[in-house]
């Protein structure tokens, strides 16, 4: 087993979002590492269906009922019949940082056996900066047993905070539709021991199945748009989250990490059913990778919602005309900014914090 501390990381400062349609039985294998923690439950299709926890956790449940009772008509923004739906989760959250998991992901074995405490490198991966303008060549240098490299501007080593931290998956890899057809028995079986920060004006595409981030710097963008139920494209929610809070990232001078840590993702998805939902994406995104990698966000655009009602409009703008469903997609993105600012009225986030390493001890 992974050692486990004693005094678990941010146990007050975070709260684990978890969209399912099933029985949580996988949170046994996770009890150890995600016990001390609040679980805020997102419940997706059925609102009439008993979801199971197993005892023992915090945990609060929210269905359609709830999402409709809380928002109103502002509750078209939340994707139904789509694990896009944990966005709600992350909006009613009142905590710092968010980690987020789907129900098929259990906990993977480093090299050695032991198992990997993904909760505890997410929070390390969060509060050590990030390094956006100048790649280091050892990765993270904040890392144990790594540092700045011969040439690297000693200006730019303190850094800039980090908002988002993307792990990845052994297993089951995160394909589309057609990789998935023509590679139907490939596994991920290589652990990379990295962690490294993705560079400014570099897209990547973000997966929403193993991912932190801090609410306060980036929440209001960690949209994942409208998708599944009487929409016409499904399966790119955390991609297009990742997009927009990429642009909006590198125009406030934060942080984006991808590598460490691992889940094991366990199940496989029907590619078939999964080519019907991506179709229209799999030739719209050749539109839609260009439109973020030359948007520019205006200068006055100082907090995470005024950066993301300015993306929506150039949304609208630009990619309108490739379909109407991007007109109505603006249009729920200016809507979710209007549910998060009212059930977050003292929230401005400004990309301005500082990632806290005074406040928590990471056992370096």
């Amino acid at each position: 087993m992974a050692s486990i501390p004693s005094t678990p990381l941010l146990a007050n400062e975070l709260d684990i979002v978890i969209p399912t349609i099933r029985n949580l039985d996988f949170l046994e294998m996770w009890r150890p590492f995600f016990q001390p923690y609040h679980l805020i439950i997102v419940q997706d299709g059925d609102p009439t269906k008993t979801i199971r926890v197993p005892e023992g956790f915090d945990y609060e449940l929210h269905n359609r009922n709830h999402v409709e009772s809380l928002l109103g008509k502002r509750a078209s923004c939340i994707s139904f019949k789509d694990s896009a739906c944990r966005c709600y989760g992350f909006l009613v959250s009142k905590k710092k940082y968010i980690y987020t998991i789907d129900d098929d992901c259990f906990v993977a074995k480093n090299p050695t056996g032991e198992d990997i405490n993904a909760l505890e490198q997410h929070i390390k991966n969060l509060l050590t900066p990030s390094t956006p303008h100048f790649f280091n060549t050892l990765y993270d240098p904040y890392r144990d047993g790594a540092d700045f490299v011969r040439g690297y501007p000693f200006s730019l080593r303190e850094g800039v905070p980090t908002a988002v931290s993307h792990g990845l998956w052994l297993n089951i890899p995160d394909y589309d539709a057609p990789t998935q057809l023509v590679k139907p028995h490939e596994r991920n079986t290589r652990y990379v021991d990295a962690v490294m920060t993705v560079p400014k004006g570099t897209l990547f595409p973000m997966c929403g199945m193993n991912l932190a981030f801090d609410r306060e710097l980036i929440g209001p963008a960690m949209y994942f748009g409208l998708m599944g139920h009487g929409q016409p494209i499904g399966r790119y929610d955390d991609m297009w989250a990742g997009w927009c809070v990429k642009v909006i990232c590198d125009h406030l001078n934060l942080g984006v990490k991808t590598g460490l840590p691992y889940i094991w993702h366990s199940k496989a998805s029907n590619p078939f059913v999964n080519l019907k939902k991506e179709y229209n994406g799999i030739f719209w995104q050749e539109e839609i990778i260009p439109f973020f990698q030359s948007v520019v966000l205006p200068k006055e655009c100082t907090t995470v919602q005024k950066c993301y009602l300015a993306l929506a409009e150039k949304v609208k703008e630009k990619l309108g005309s490739v379909d109407p469903y991007f007109t109505k997609l603006a249009e729920g993105m200016t809507t979710w900014i209007e549910a998060w600012d009212a059930h977050n009225p003292s929230s401005e986030a400004t990309g301005s914090l500082s990632n806290g390493l005074a406040k928590v001890n990471l056992g370096k």
